[in-house]
């Protein structure tokens, strides 16, 4: 496991299952550090802290609905499931907190939006080095093991809209 950015940054996992293999753990340091209220948003989002009506409501059961290999695998919509859906712990979407962090390479967390300040449950990981994205999302964590579960839900296949052909499911999530 890579050694912490910050001693005090939380560590989330991530549980994986393509169609019904469960493929393995990722556990994601998150940048408390620079990034407190995004990290605090996926860090509920993963534990089930945060609640609707008494109902936890997160990552646990949400899918990876978007690959592009060699470039990112992206989740989180717990809302609508398709890439259209946004939720936050601070109301539906919650502004852009900075872009200290860089996509320098892969296994690296970042915020999915639809432009400025819109940031919600969404997140990608990136596959390669995409600095082209610097300043537009918010890199908030990075995977510090399980980079091959990353790599295999890349290898999924895809049809139209980047969409898997088999259900890449969050079976289970937390905070380690």
């Amino acid at each position: 496991m890579t050694q912490k950015l910050h001693p005090n940054n939380p560590i989330v996992f991530l549980d994986v299952t393509v169609g019904d293999q469960e493929i393995g753990r990722m556990k994601l340091e998150l940048y408390a550090h620079t990034c407190p209220k995004t990290v605090e948003n996926f860090r509920q989002f993963c534990t089930g802290e945060f609640r609707k009506d008494g109902v936890p409501i997160g990552y646990k059961g949400a899918t990876f609905h978007r690959i592009i290999k060699d470039f990112m695998i992206q989740g989180g919509d717990f809302v609508k499931g398709d890439g259209t859906g946004t939720r936050s712990i601070y109301g539906n979407t919650f502004p852009d907190e900075n872009f200290s962090h860089k996509h320098t390479g892969p296994g690296i967390l970042s915020m999915a939006n639809s432009g400025p300040g819109t940031n919600g449950c969404q997140f990608f990981i990136t596959c390669a080095k995409c600095d082209f994205l610097d300043g537009k999302h918010v890199v908030f964590g990075r995977v510090i093991d399980g980079l091959l579960v990353m790599r295999k839900v890349e290898n999924v296949p895809t049809g139209p809209n980047n969409r898997p052909k088999l259900p890449i499911v969050v079976s289970q999530c937390g905070e380690m």
